[in-house]
């Protein structure tokens, strides 16, 4: 059996508004694998996500990454989880090697460790000429590229990237493609959330949609491209066959 890099049983997650945002969701990530997770907005991939890197506090139902329970060792669980969110979270007055290196030292990471790391990356991503630039003068391909590195700071097990080529031309996204591709192969386990579909079907090995709090289809890359159909095909049949969607 597979070794399992995120598991999530019976998931629960009630506002207290009294909305219900996750109802009962169970699904795990193999290590090392490339998973799409997909939905709606407002079907409760965000939440999910909050709930998995502690933002949010779990109603019921239990998660754990790399074997380690979020809501009984918070702190050592939220080491194993880096997260590219969609929204630019950062200071935008901050040079890019200074942010990186204050999350590496968030993270606990002596001051040679993070100097190292950072410079791998930023070889590794094309970015070591923006080291001293200001985020907010860089392209948003480039800020796109600043918020995985710095998610990859620490070396999680976990990489887990929401709407990461969101606002970006085909060439940059192109690039960023081929980055992610890289990283999974050197054995990183990706979650993506994403709404081009395209992307999805060709970065990711398993999928599962999401929509009002519950978990209406999974399964393979193979599974959602059968019948010579793409992936994008088969989300539309699960909406029309009301699998879920308004």
């Amino acid at each position: 059996m597979a070794e399992k890099a995120l598991e999530i049983k019976d998931l629960r997650k009630v506002y207290d508004t009294g909305t219900v945002a996750v109802d009962g969701v169970s699904l795990s990530v193999d290590k090392g694998e490339f998973f799409g997770f997909l939905g709606p907005n407002g079907a409760g991939k965000t939440t999910t996500i909050h709930c998995i890197t502690g933002v949010a506090r779990i109603t019921s139902g239990t998660i754990t990454v790399s074997g380690i329970d979020v809501v009984d060792d918070y702190r050592k669980a939220r080491t194993k989880v880096g997260i590219a969110p969609q929204e630019f979270n950062i200071d935008i007055f901050g040079k890019v090697g200074k942010l990186l290196d204050y999350v590496g030292g968030y993270y606990g990471m002596t001051k040679p460790e993070r100097e190292k790391r950072i410079d791998e990356l930023l070889l590794q991503f094309d970015m070591m000429k923006y080291k001293d630039t200001a985020f907010q003068h860089l392209s948003g391909g480039y800020k796109r590229r600043v918020m995985l590195v710095r998610a990859l700071v620490h070396n999680p097990d976990i990489l887990i990237l929401d709407e990461p080529t969101a606002g970006v031309d085909v060439e940059l996204r192109r690039d960023l493609w081929k980055y992610l591709q890289k990283l999974n192969k050197a054995g990183r386990t990706i979650i993506l959330t994403s709404h081009y579909l395209e992307e999805v079907e060709l970065l990711c090995d398993r999928i599962a949609i999401i929509n009002k709090g519950k978990i209406v289809e999974e399964g393979s890359k193979d599974y959602f491209t059968r019948d010579g159909k793409s992936l994008e095909d088969h989300y539309l049949e699960i909406a029309k066959n009301g699998k879920g969607y308004e």
